[in-house]
This record gives structure tokens, sequence and C-alpha cells, in this order.
């Protein structure tokens, strides 16, 4: 809103000698940074009023685990508010909305990710609460089912939308080295571009996706980091801080995606006006710093699938425009493990008739119940996560 406003009055600036005032506010780089700061703050301006409102509305979480020694271990959190997701998604909403230029394509996709997956995760929340009120010891919320139809309709949605744009933005102007860009699937060590001898064009091994499979792989990537964030949001604070680093990476790689001479110079595809979802990822950061304030042990607030679903789907989300998903599976190498963990834990208990791999699934459960303090899992998950997260922008250059 703020760079809209500024660019519609920069005539009227400029003839009364006023617009370099205002300048900094149109340099994507400025607006990135100011997004972690305004993300921050709006979070802590929130926190409060937010936590005492849920308390007052009795919307305070109990969890409980068909584990009897985890349920022993978590029962101090009993009645802690939940929900929290709201302070995270309305401070991403409100900073992206006052700084991303509103006309963007991309941040207005961002946007409708963001309130889909917000209001998703909001019923699920809600329902549980509301079951448990009713029936003593239910939590029944929305059924597995019934998320994953939602997250994949949204990744079809979001899917077609990208890959049209790509027809309408860069088609229709004959523009077919960004058309395919746009497009390309993005390996590790592979490189986007090559230089002919004169002027840089797409590398010869570039892999164009078609359309459906363009779909595909952003339904998989939306609902898959959706449900990962989802079953890391288990700890005071893990969740919050692993989501911040992963999104402060992909501020850089947006960024970097944006701007065609350091795409060129990182051999990374080179998607124009992209650059905008640093903004969002900014945003994210800021959030997830701020909500640490209020959701580091001992917790006085959970975000609840309010917030966990919206942040790994606008992950995936950003990842899918700039082309980078598998840099995505190794920044967010910690969350896809918690995914993989459930996932191997079901499948063997089903295949093995009652076994089991970990002590208990999400593998943190595992690592907390095999005795290593809860903080202690946490820091370490976070460092794991930051080791990731450097490794993956070091390879941006190993190409």
């Amino acid at each position: 809103m703020l760079y809209n406003l500024i660019n519609t009055l920069k005539p009227w600036l400029m003839e009364n000698d006023l617009f370099g005032y205002f300048r900094v506010w149109t340099y994507i780089e400025f607006r990135a940074v100011m997004s972690v700061l305004m993300g921050f703050g709006f979070v802590l301006l929130l926190g409060k009023p937010v936590i005492v409102w849920l308390i007052k509305q009795k919307i305070g979480d109990n969890p409980e685990f068909h584990n009897k020694s985890l349920n022993e271990l978590t029962k101090n959190k009993a009645q802690t508010p939940t929900m929290g997701g709201i302070i995270i998604c309305s401070s991403i909403f409100m900073t992206t909305l006052l700084l991303a230029d509103l006309g963007s394509f991309y941040v207005q996709m961002a946007f409708i990710c963001l309130l889909w997956l917000t209001l998703l995760g909001g019923a699920d929340d809600w329902l549980k609460l509301t079951s448990a009120r009713r029936r003593p010891g239910s939590r029944d919320g929305l059924y597995s089912w019934e998320k994953l139809v939602f997250q994949l309709a949204l990744g079809v949605i979001l899917g077609l939308f990208i890959h049209h744009y790509g027809d309408t933005k860069w088609g229709n102007v004959g523009d077919d080295d960004i058309l395919s860009m746009s497009r390309s699937l993005t390996l590790p060590l592979m490189k986007s571009w090559q230089w002919d001898g004169s002027h840089w064009i797409p590398s010869t091994n570039l892999i164009i996706l078609g359309t459906w499979a363009f779909v595909i792989l952003t339904t998989l990537f939306i609902a898959g980091t959706s449900n990962a964030v989802n079953l890391t949001d288990g700890m005071d604070g893990l969740a919050s801080g692993i989501t911040g680093m992963i999104a402060f990476a992909f501020m850089m790689l947006a960024l970097i995606a944006g701007n065609e001479l350091w795409a060129k110079s990182l051999l990374v595809p080179y998607i124009p006006l992209s650059n905008e979802l640093a903004i969002v990822s900014g945003a994210m950061l800021g959030a997830c710093l701020g909500f640490l304030w209020f959701n580091a042990h001992p917790a006085e607030v959970f975000m609840g699938d309010t917030g966990s679903l919206p942040l790994g789907g606008l992950l995936a989300y950003i990842a899918v425009v700039i082309r980078q998903e598998f840099l995505l599976l190794i920044v967010g190498g910690v969350v896809y493990m918690e995914l993989l963990s459930v996932i191997m834990q079901v499948g063997y208990f089903k295949f093995s008739g009652g076994k089991r791999i970990f002590r208990c699934a999400p593998i943190h459960h595992h690592f907390h119940m095999g005795g290593t303090p809860e903080n202690r899992v946490v820091v370490r998950m976070w460092l794991a996560t930051a080791a990731l997260a450097a490794l993956a922008i070091a390879t941006i250059k190993l190409r």
C-alpha cells in the first residue's frame, strides 16, 4: 500500500522536490528488511491482547496423545491458549499489505494462499476445541482427508494460475527465455543459464515442465510442506523458530530470482517481479521471531493449525514461484524429516501389526521420550535448520 501510494503520488512528489524523502521505499531490498521489522513489531503489538482474548474465550489446548508417557511429559501445557496463528497471519497480512506491490500477481496469489490455509487451520482448531467441550477427552477436528482435499485444491488452483500467468505475461510478448525459465525444474547443481560467447541464454539442459507436471509438483509441495510444518508444531518454539530460518533463506532467494543480473550471475532461474515475494518472506520471518517472544518455553500461546498450515503453504508457494522446490527440501530438511517419521511410523505400524520404529512420532517426541529435555530438542533442531539453510545457499554457487 505504501509502495503503491508513493508510486501514484510520484509525479506530484517530484514536482515539489519531495520524492527524495520517499525514494527509499521504492527499493525492494529496503522494503524486504523493513518487512522483517514490521512483521516483528505487529506481533509484539497484537500478542498480549490476542492472548488475553483467547484466554477469556477459554480457547485453551489440552494436548492428548495415544501415549501415556508423552501425556505425562506434556501435562504442564494443559490450558495454554492455542490458535495463536491468528497473531502470525495477521502480522504477515498487514505487513505485506503495507509494503508489497499490491498490483503484483505473485503477491495477490500469496494473499489467497495465506487466507485459504488460515481459514482451514482455524476451522480445524475450532472444531477440536468445541468437540473437546462436548465430549471430554475428544479432539475431533477436521478429518485428515478433509484437510488434504482443501490443501490439494489450493495447490491445483495456484499451480494453474502460476502456469497460466506465464502465458499471459511472457508468452504474449514473445519472451521465450523467461517463459521457459518460469516453468523449469531446477535440480541441485544444474545451471539454468549458459554463456554463448556474447550473451546469456537458458541452459540447453533445462527441464521444462508441462502444464499438469507443473500443477502436480505445485500441489504436492504446497500440501506436503503445509502438513510438514503442522507436524513440526509440537514443542515450544520449534515450528516458529524453524519456519523463521527457512523464511530468511527464501527472502534472500526471492531477491536473487527477481533480479536479472543476480540470477544470471548465480545461474539460477530469473523470474521477473518475483522479488516482491521477499516482502512476504520477510514478513514471515519477522512474525515468527515476534511469536517466539510468546511461544518460547514455557509457551504463553501455541500457534495451532491456524498458524502452521499457512506458514508451510506460503513457503512452498514461494519456492514454486522462484523455481527452487529442491532447495526447499534442503532448507526445510527438519520439517520434512518430521513428516517422513510420521509416514514411516504409521506405515510400519500397519504393516507389522502394531510394531513401531520410533517411541512416538513426529520424531521430536521420540527424542523427548528418550530423555532429551524439550529445550535441547528444540535448539538442536534450530541448529540443524540453520546449517541446512547455509548449505542450501552455498549450493547456489555450485552449478
